[in-house]
This record gives structure tokens, C-alpha cells and sequence, in this order.
């Protein structure tokens, strides 16, 4: 076939013949929208053909202005995953529509896409709730211009003021609390311990105790993996409390899950917008311990795993995304490097700092006394029978 009187050699796989018969200087790969995996493929092709590669923009990019002709194309997110994506779907979500939900956090990365995917849901009333008051302004804005038919209540409140939270879940009555406000820089936390103390545990104690006198029916914590055998500030108060809902559910009898999220590529505070900035600015780019391994997943992926789990939890489970194996560091930043069109240790300087506080080389996602069972897309671990279950 032709493109505008282009003849067309071959395909992807033909490249190596292709680069050999035309004497090919550089190979493009035009293919904006193509998973990350797709682009690997290509470029481990190009390098078995020993012919240099660069990614280019779409040309909707190119248009609208987003980049010019010189620039490499934004990253994916889901190219660095290394799996396929997980597409938990919408189907279970059927419980949000015309129901009282209240988000807390609702102006973090997290929170924010959780209100995005419920507001989708038709719900009666959202209740976005954050601290931060530009936090809670932006994410009101967005939503009313996206979904003008969803009654949105906007409160700014501190969930370590008991009172507060129950004046907020008795005024609304809330029958689904989505719980995403916490505090969950590691190395933050190992130097303000009181503060993820006061946070992360009297403040979700304050949910909890506030949700039970609410009568409210559904409670999701969203945790970290980072609380199996904690060995840090923040991953030991996410450990407490998920202690604490299977505590309430177990006392109320209603459906109080925990979800344990991998590290959330994208989002506020996540290695991947620091590492683009490093390779922004020319470099290097640091990376803690060649060893250090990670459980990854995506924004949306998480959100979908809270959606889920409460249309699942009976009460006192805690769900696990299968993430696929643990993924090095190390690894993640030289594909970021490698998709952004550059070498790694050529044109951009990899730097190894060091473990900082309270981190770990590698997470895990149960603990020993944990045992989990396969649902229809989701781990969900069971640890009523655990020794320190409260």
C-alpha cells in the first residue's frame, strides 16, 4: 500500500531489513496513543538493529500548541507499568447512583479521581471534604462544570476535630464514606511522627466513630502496602488503622473495608513527576538503592479498587489489587528516560542517594498471618483471625 504516494516496506518487524536495505540514519516512532509495551517492543527492534529512535508528538499536540515539532511526546503513565492495566470497569458501581456519598481528601490526586468516578455514578449528593480550602475549591469548580446534575457540598474541615466530623456526617448523612485524607510521605512522617499520629489515627478513629453514631452503611480506608510489618511512622498508623475498621466493622456489622494500594504512579508527591523533572533539567536522576522495588499501580486502577471493594466488603476484609510483580526503581527510571527519547547514563546521569528514613528495599502486600483469597478481580485478604486483631 501507499500514503500519499509513500510506499509502505513493512511492518515493525521488518525494521531491521528495512534499516539495512534503505541505510536508515534514525528511526521515528509516531505512535502517540500506544502502550508502553508496544513502544518497548518497538524500540528493543530498533536496538537489535543497531539504528537509533526517537518518539514524536501526536499532531493534536502539535496543533493545540502542547509541544512543538523539536519535543518529545508527555510519557504515559501506563508505560512504565510493565503489566497490562487491571479494567476493574464500572459494573459494581450501580450502588452510587442516587445514594449520600462523602469523599475525605477529596482534593488530593486520589481523592479528586474518586470524586470524578463517582460523580459519573448519578449519586444524589457528594460531599467533597478536605482541609485545604484551594484543594476543595478546585475540585468543587471542576465537578460542577463536569457534572452540573450532581449535588455537590463542598466542606472545608479538619477530620481531627470530632465535633466537626459529626456535625458534617449528621447534617448530610452520608450512607458511603470513601476515606482518602491522610498524611503519607514516608520520610516526612519519620520527622513529624505526632502529626501522622494525630492524622492518620485520631482522625480516621474520629471518622469511624462519627460514621457508626451516622448510621452510615459503607466505609472504605483506602491503606498502603506499607503497613504490613511496618517499619516506618506512616506505615504503622495506615497498620492501626486498618485494625480500627475491621474493629468497627466487626462491632457494627456493616460493610468497613480497607483497600492496600500499591505506589500510585501520578500521583502528588509520586517518583514519576520528580524523576521528569530531574530529566527536564538535564539530570541526574535519583534513585535511592539499585535493589529498592515497588508495587505500582495507577491512578484510576486505584480508584476503581476502592469502587469495587465497597461493592464487595461484607466487613473487616481488606482488598489488594494484583499488581503483577514488584518492579526496581531503578528500572522505572530508565524507562521513563528511554521513553522520553534520551539514554540513560549517556544523556541522563542515574544517581543512587542512599535508603532514606523509615524506608524499606522491598514492600509486601500480606503479612504471615494474613491469608487472601482470589475474588472475580481483586485480592481481598481476610485477618479476622489474626493474633493482634483487635
Amino acid at each position: 500500500m501507499h500514503i500519499y504516494g509513500t510506499p509502505v516496506l513493512g511492518t515493525r518487524d521488518n525494521i531491521p531489513e528495512i534499516v539495512k536495505k534503505q541505510r536508515v540514519d534514525e528511526v521515528m516512532i509516531a505512535m502517540p496513543t500506544a502502550p508502553g509495551k508496544a513502544i518497548r517492543a518497538i524500540k528493543s527492534i530498533c536496538e537489535t538493529a543497531r539504528v537509533p529512535y526517537k518518539t514524536v508528538p501526536g499532531v493534536y499536540e502539535l496543533i493545540d500548541g502542547t509541544v512543538s515539532v523539536n519535543q518529545l511526546r508527555e510519557v504515559q503513565i501506563e508505560d512504565l507499568l510493565r503489566r497490562d492495566t487491571v479494567p476493574l470497569g464500572s459494573a459494581g458501581a450501580v450502588y452510587l447512583h442516587n445514594a449520600v456519598v462523602m469523599v475525605t481528601g477529596a482534593g488530593g490526586s486520589i481523592g479528586a479521581e474518586l470524586c470524578r468516578q463517582v460523580a459519573a455514578q448519578r449519586p444524589r449528593c457528594l460531599i467533597l471534604l478536605d482541609q485545604g480550602e484551594s484543594a476543595v475549591y478546585h475540585i468543587d469548580l471542576e465537578l460542577r462544570s463536569r457534572f452540573p446534575h450532581v449535588e455537590l457540598v463542598p466542606v472545608v474541615a479538619d477530620i481531627r476535630d470530632l465535633g466537626r466530623v459529626e456535625r458534617v456526617i449528621g447534617r448530610y448523612d452520608p450512607e458511603i464514606i470513601f476515606h482518602a485524607a491522610a498524611y503519607k510521605h514516608v520520610p516526612l512522617m519519620e520527622l513529624n511522627p505526632e502529626e501522622v499520629v494525630l492524622n492518620n489515627i485520631q482522625g480516621t478513629r474520629n471518622l469511624l466513630q462519627a460514621a457508626e453514631r451516622g448510621d452510615v452503611e459503607r466505609f472504605v480506608l483506602i491503606s498502603t502496602d506499607k503497613a504490613v510489618d511496618p517499619s516506618n511512622f506512616m506505615g504503622a498508623s495506615k497498620r492501626v488503622v486498618e485494625l480500627l475498621v475491621q474493629d468497627a466493622a466487626q462491632r457494627s456489622g456493616r460493610s468497613f473495608v480497607a483497600v492496600r494500594f500499591g505506589n500510585v504512579l501520578g500521583s502528588e508527591g509520586s517518583v514519576v513527576p520528580l524523576f521528569k523533572r530531574q530529566i527536564a533539567a538535564g539530570g541526574p536522576v535519583t534513585v535511592t538503592h539499585p535493589e529498592m522495588t515497588r508495587y505500582f499501580m495507577t491512578i484510576p486502577e486505584a480508584v476503581q479498587l476502592v469502587i469495587q471493594a465497597a461493592m464487595l466488603g461484607q466487613g473487616g476484609e481488606i482488598f489488594v489489587l494484583g499488581m503483577g510483580e514488584p518492579v526496581k526503581i531503578v528500572d522505572l527510571a530508565r524507562d521513563l528516560i528511554t521513553l522520553s527519547g534520551l539514554e540513560p547514563d549517556r544523556d541522563v546521569e542515574i544517581v543512587f542517594t542512599g535508603l532514606r528514613p523509615g524506608e524499606k528495599l522491598a514492600e509486601a502486600l500480606f503479612n504471615a498471618a494474613e491469608s487472601y483469597t482470589l475474588t472475580c478481580l481483586l485480592y481481598t485478604s481476610d485477618a479476622a483471625d489474626e493474633e493482634d486483631s483487635v
